[in-house]
């Protein structure tokens, strides 16, 4: 059993990733005031609603090998506290290339998931490493959270209080973070290796597939985050807080859901759940695809029109489905990088986290590039089936032809594999 030390670091590191999130997918809803403000096209849309993830991801690699270096409570801190500042000055800006700029400042708040992953594991036992990660990573529920605190404040104060408030809420999360937490087991107690030996794991080929994996769990998780409000708000017309509160259950369920999916992982394996979720994501994306349309059959009795179109609750739902299959899917990568580089999880998980973020970073500006070219709402959904599809050959190429699934151990072996035995 985890002390209760462990769990008071837990809880608390979870809460400052939450506030994190909360603020790195801010401009998914205050971008649509924004938007409107400047009148600003899709892509336009797109790019101001990634540029804080690009950050985010940049910076989770170095972030994440300081972590191994000094220790991610001081590093958390100190990021809770800068991003304070860019967050505060966004509220007047008043020109794009502004909200870009700070955009990007204030988007390093998304690099503390590569901070609080390797704190919080390191007071964890390796056979309970995958819930731990997976409980801390629930703080991607701070997307669902923006989607219930920014409408509010936009309706009632203006969009330009979302920011100031957010930074208050960001200086008060530091203070409760310093004084609930611990320093690091471990850390500073010997001499630390060097930059160059930290990256030295990446020449491993499983850190790639592992940010392969990621990229669409994690960024596709991510980039929708941000997209769907404006995409309920135009596809069916709904309010901005009405958008916004559908949205969320595509973002809380998706947060929520990891702390099962580490369960998971620790109790059937991270390529099981890998692979199931897999297949999940890919068939609830190729129903969610189908774009709305009209079919004429011309019969005996004349031509007959029909339509074909998800309905808003059968939307949802599917919506639903597929932040839950991202969920369990980003708790079972991060269980993968536990098992195969317990004393390299900073700059491991630092990559596999920068890969995820440059994946958050590029699909809403793709989203937009592909609305603006093709005028297909649901195209986005199209590129995401695309992507899944690629993570399933890779995974049945490298993984599935070798390994059980699902706890179930294989009957036959080979002629190659007899040979070696």
């Amino acid at each position: 059993m985890p002390k209760s030390g462990n769990l008071s670091v837990l809880f608390v590191t979870t809460w400052a990733f939450t506030a994190c999130f909360a603020v790195w997918t801010m401009f998914g809803v205050t971008g649509i005031p924004i938007r409107a403000q400047l009148n600003l096209d899709s892509t336009q849309l797109g790019l101001l609603t990634a540029t804080p993830v690009l950050t985010g991801a940049l910076f989770r690699l170095p972030l994440g090998i300081w972590t191994d270096r000094f220790g991610g409570r001081v590093i958390m801190l100190l990021l809770l506290v800068g991003c304070a500042i860019p967050l505060w000055i966004s509220s007047y800006a008043t020109a794009l290339w502004q909200f870009l700029l700070l955009g990007l400042a204030l988007g390093l708040v998304g690099a503390s998931f590569s901070v609080g992953t390797p704190y919080v594991a390191r007071f964890f036992p390796k056979e309970s490493r995958g819930f731990a990660m997976g409980f801390f990573g629930a703080g991607t529920t701070g997307a669902a959270l923006n989607m219930f605190v920014a409408p509010s404040l936009v309706s009632l104060y203006g969009w330009q209080s979302v920011p100031k408030v957010y930074a208050i809420a960001l200086l008060v999360t530091a203070v409760l973070f310093w004084f609930l937490s611990a320093p690091d087991p471990g850390v500073g107690a010997g001499s630390a290796a060097s930059m160059r030996q930290q990256l030295a794991v990446l020449r491993d080929p499983r850190v790639w597939k592992y940010c392969q994996y990621y990229s669409i769990v994690f960024g596709g998780f991510t980039a929708l985050s941000v997209w769907m409000p404006q995409y309920f708000k135009n596809e069916y017309g709904f309010s901005i807080a009405g958008a916004s509160l559908l949205a969320a259950c595509f973002s809380l369920p998706g947060g929520t859901f990891r702390a099962l999916g580490g369960w998971l992982s620790d109790r059937y394996g991270a390529h099981s759940v890998t692979w199931w979720v897999q297949w999940a994501a890919w068939i609830t994306l190729f129903l969610l695809s189908y774009p709305r349309t009209k079919l004429i059959v011309h019969t005996l009795n004349g031509p007959f029109t029909f339509s074909i179109a998800l309905p808003p609750w059968l939307f949802t739902a599917l919506l639903m489905v597929l932040g839950i299959a991202f969920a369990c899917g980003m708790a079972s990568t991060f269980k993968y990088i536990a098992d195969d580089f317990p004393d390299s999880l900073g700059a491991v998980s630092g990559i596999v986290g920068m890969a995820g973020g440059l994946g958050g970073f590029l699909l809403p500006i793709m989203f937009g590039a592909i609305l603006d070219r093709l005028g297909v709402s649901s195209s986005c959904f199209m590129l995401l089936y695309g992507i899944i599809w690629v993570s399933l050959i890779l995974n049945y190429l490298t993984e599935v032809r070798r390994a059980p699934v699902m706890g179930k151990a294989t009957q036959q072996i080979t002629a190659p594999e007899a040979r070696q035995a």
